[in-house]
């Protein structure tokens, strides 16, 4: 890390935000564990990628945040600091809406999503795939990788080739050990 970045970083507020995401400690994951510790795994895959943009990595603290607990109080998020409402238009963007299915929900991503909205999903994603490795249902799992190579893949390579390759392998790990273990699908 240069100088310059250390600066940035030493010069965000990021507890805030850490604090907002506490509302999600009670929320459970398939995986395990809970959402709160995978709004910050999802910050520190932005970290491990160089990515120091402020509103980025707020949004990444908290991305789930109202997806998972709708009636969270949005002036909340925006009154933390001058950048709130720029980090809640990013969070709204990767935000399933009540009216999207998955596929659409990643195609309007893919398609229409800003750069720090693909970004952020990549990361997402990364985490989420390597939550995989503790999940016992195989038709989740097969479900989820082969979701992550026809939405997400594409979205990683339009904007970061290093997250594509490290999504590319988890899919690929991901695939063996289900066909290693000849585990069905469902």
């Amino acid at each position: 890390m240069t100088p310059d970045q250390m600066h940035v970083l030493k010069e965000m507020h990021l507890a805030p935000y850490m604090y907002l995401a506490t509302a999600l400690i009670g929320k459970s994951r398939v995986a395990g564990g809970n959402m709160f510790r995978h709004q910050l795994d999802t910050m520190t895959i932005l970290l491990d990628y160089a990515y120091i943009d402020s509103i980025l990595l707020k949004a990444a603290i908290i991305h789930d945040l109202i997806e998972d607990i709708p009636e969270y109080n949005r002036n909340v998020i925006l009154s933390v600091d001058h950048e709130s409402h720029k980090v809640y238009e990013l969070v709204l963007e990767v935000s399933r809406r009540p009216d999207e299915n998955k596929p659409e929900f990643l195609t309007r991503i893919k398609e229409h999503g800003s750069e720090k909205a693909k970004i952020l999903k990549c990361a997402d994603r990364i985490s989420n795939m390597i939550s995989l490795g503790f999940v016992t249902d195989p038709g989740f799992i097969a479900r989820y990788t082969e979701e992550t190579a026809v939405y997400v893949l594409p979205i990683a390579e339009q904007i970061d080739m290093n997250m594509h390759f490290e999504l590319e392998c988890l899919v690929e790990s991901r695939r063996k050990l289900l066909s290693t273990n000849n585990i069905s699908k469902r």
